[in-house]
């Protein structure tokens, strides 16, 4: 194998080499080449659209999807709203994003990987750039040159320069952390400076311009003011919104008000196994998942509850705690944009869209940035453990809690990685105050945003450039019970990221993940059989295991994917065992 630099290397060299991608992009007030279609929404306003996305929450974490984390406004959306149960997101933050943003998939869109983790493979390769590409269209661009107001709060991650900033792909007014994650309570950066020693400062950017954010109590709580600013100035105009909530929460490093840690501070005490099993139940009666389904037993590779110790008990309780706390606290703001919606006579207007941008985050946090410069910059102590000045993720143990009933977490194309608890609420929609679980993805919003508004895509030429055309489908006309499915029974999904992959065909999916945490070799599961993939039927179907390859071997032609099966153990993710030594420090 080819000598590589560390991942922790590539990632601190990460910012820079994404700085000096992309190219200009200019934005006049309004394209000549999108076309507006006829309102297809009831009565004469175009609705509102209000799009809200959390950063690495778990399937199981919010209350209507079994957790036990207090949740009620999001309980109360999805229960007089639609709770997709069936939602596909990328393995990680900012593919997802470039899907979610353009429609198409992330090789095509800019993201086949994340900008800080090029192998040499990747490098230089069209849809490699690590930043949202220039042959794509942003769906806020087309709401905003037809007349729609485009606000965005929160993280970016697509682009550090201000060619690459919200602003410059279709944001009307934007406060953006432009980077992969930040502090909660002031501007420390998620990352080492460059000599390794403090603490950095994360980037923000406000309509594109450098920015310094100023004192505040939390960023979530930052994030949602703003939102509310924005839409505030121009609510006399008449004219209408779309805003994109995109909070840091529940993303490393876990840091949350002290009144909302103390509220759990004793409820992960009972350990994985009992939280886990309560979730698991709670869906069972719900009807989130079958009644027969047996719980997935949890991983060999890392220890159970009872072969802790008494201080790694006492430390994962307390971090699990801060994550819910970091939870609710999101839900706390989504309960005031929608008050807020409610007390100006927009709600009723808006379509509200809650989801997550991949799975739980169970991975290492030390794989990612360097374990030496963590110990002596932090106080990571018992009692400052969510505090200003303490820098921790949560692991593996509590990351397959999260991702109950399903199997593995972020970073995988497992349904654990990839299965978003995903709500829409909109009070004209013909489908209402349900389960439903239909196969949809992320690539699906930027199509349905842009039908609700009455927009056409522009195809593939777009202010004098060429440009891939959507590949999601529209939800509306399923939305609004004129069509009964979302995609054909034979809809086919492929998913790359890190060297690992998956292809869904119907119930059928097929899953490479490398070892330890898979067998590095192609596994055939039936999703409606078995949701937890825990069956492998490779052997037992070889004429279904050949057609899915086939179907694998079209969707990498289409999307130029770059796949090798040595790529996955060039980016050096530890299998967790030295997640638990450290818990002892």
């Amino acid at each position: 194998m080819r000598s590589l630099p560390s991942f922790r290397q590539r990632l601190a060299l990460g910012a820079v080499l994404a700085a000096t991608a992309g190219l200009a992009l200019s934005c006049p007030a309004l394209a000549a080449d999108v076309r507006t279609g006829s309102n297809p929404s009831s009565g004469d306003r175009r609705p509102n659209i209000l799009l809200i996305l959390a950063d690495d929450l778990g399937y199981s974490d919010i209350g209507v999807f079994g957790g036990e984390i207090q949740t009620p406004n999001l309980d109360s959306l999805a229960r007089s709203g639609l709770q997709l149960t069936n939602f596909h997101v990328s393995p990680a933050c900012s593919p997802t994003r470039a899907m979610l943003i353009s429609g198409a998939d992330n090789h095509v869109a800019g993201l086949g990987t994340m900008a800080e983790l090029p192998t040499p493979e990747q490098k230089g390769k069209p849809g490699y750039e690590g930043t949202l590409s220039m042959n794509v269209v942003p769906f806020p661009e087309l709401l905003r040159d037809a007349g729609y107001h485009t606000y965005m709060a929160g993280k970016w991650h697509l682009g550090l320069t201000e060619e690459l900033s919200p602003a410059a792909r279709g944001f009307e007014q934007s406060y953006a952390m432009i980077q992969g994650g930040a502090g909660f309570f002031d501007q420390t950066g998620n990352a080492p400076p460059p000599d390794g020693k403090g603490t950095s400062k994360a980037r923000y950017r406000e309509n594109g311009k450098d920015a310094t954010l100023p004192k505040i109590d939390y960023t979530t709580n930052f994030y949602t003011d703003k939102i509310i600013e924005y839409i505030g100035r121009n609510r006399a105009d008449g004219k209408p919104f779309f805003a994109y909530a995109a909070y840091t929460a529940p993303h490393f490093p876990l840091q949350a008000p002290d009144a909302l840690i103390e509220k759990y501070k004793d409820t992960y005490k009972v350990g994985y196994d009992v939280i886990r099993d309560g979730r698991f139940k709670r869906m069972q009666t719900a009807g989130l998942i079958p009644a027969d389904m047996k719980p997935p037993a949890p991983s060999p590779m890392w220890p159970k509850w009872d072969q802790l110790s008494p201080q790694q008990k006492d430390v994962e309780a307390r971090r699990m705690a801060v994550y819910a706390a970091m939870v609710d606290s999101l839900d706390q703001n989504i309960g005031r944009l929608v008050s807020y919606l409610k007390e100006t006579g927009e709600f009723e207007n808006t379509i509200i869209v809650f989801l997550s941008d991949n799975g739980a985050e169970g991975n290492d946090i030390l794989d990612l940035v360097p374990a030496k410069w963590v110990n002596e910059t932090f106080n990571n102590s018992l009692e400052n453990t969510g505090r200003p000045g303490s820098y921790v993720g949560y692991g593996p143990g509590w990351g397959q809690v999260s991702a109950t009933p399903f199997r593995l977490y972020k970073g995988f194309p497992t349904e654990g990685g990839v299965r978003s608890p995903t709500i829409v609420s909109y009070p004209k929609f013909a489908r209402s105050g349900k389960l439903d679980d239909q196969l949809a993805t992320v690539m699906d919003l930027a199509p349905t945003f842009l039908e609700a508004a009455g927009i056409k895509h522009p195809g593939e030429s777009y202010k004098g450039r060429t440009v891939h055309p959507m590949q999601g489908a529209s939800l509306w006309p399923y939305l609004n019970g004129q069509s009964d499915r979302v995609h054909p029974n034979d809809y086919v999904l492929g998913m790359e990221l890190f060297g690992r992959a998956s292809l869904r065909k119907g119930d059928w999916k097929l899953v490479w993940v490398n070892k330890p945490w898979g067998a590095g070799e192609w596994h055939l599961y039936n999703l409606a059989e078995d949701p937890a993939e825990a069956n492998n039927l490779a052997d037992a179907r070889p004429e279904k295991t050949k057609e899915l390859l086939a179907s694998w071997q079209d969707f990498r032609n289409k999307n130029s994917v770059v796949f090798d099966e040595k790529i996955a153990d060039q980016l050096e993710y530890s299998n967790g065992t030295r997640y638990y030594k450290e818990l002892e420090q």
